[in-house]
């Protein structure tokens, strides 16, 4: 049962990153308030996080690289979290109100705590050398 269990985490995290990465590319715009206004190029930055959450979620479907895409979502995730903290406290919320930005840093919390046991499940996994 427990195997059962991490591997629809493992498959659902890797269709969540799948569909969101997927996002950068459909609807570009819809990303460039999370993009801190200090950072240049925020399209590239759009682009290229998209093309990672897709490159890790594919990757986590795969024996051999679901470690290395465990590990990748992990970071992203960590690297995302203090734009969703920010944006709760912000004036203006990114997009929707606070309560919304709230909803989206508790769904935060929730993929870095599945992409840990995910990665935790898979750490016997092959890595590559």
């Amino acid at each position: 049962m427990k195997e059962k269990i991490e591997l629809i985490l493992k498959i659902t995290l890797a269709i969540l990153l799948i569909f969101g990465g997927v996002q950068h590319f459909i609807e570009p715009d819809n990303y460039i308030a999370f993009v801190p206004s200090f950072l240049p190029f925020t399209s590239v930055i759009i682009y290229v996080s998209g093309l990672l959450e897709i490159l890790f979620g594919i990757a986590l479907f795969f024996k051999k690289y679901a470690n290395i895409g465990a590990w990748g979502i992990l970071i992203l995730m960590l690297l995302f979290l203090p734009i969703h903290i920010w944006d709760v406290f912000s004036d203006t919320p990114a997009i929707g109100s606070h309560k919304a930005a709230l909803i989206r840093l508790s769904i935060q919390f929730l993929l870095i705590f599945i992409a840990l046991k995910v990665k935790n499940n898979t750490k016997n996994s092959p890595k590559l050398n």
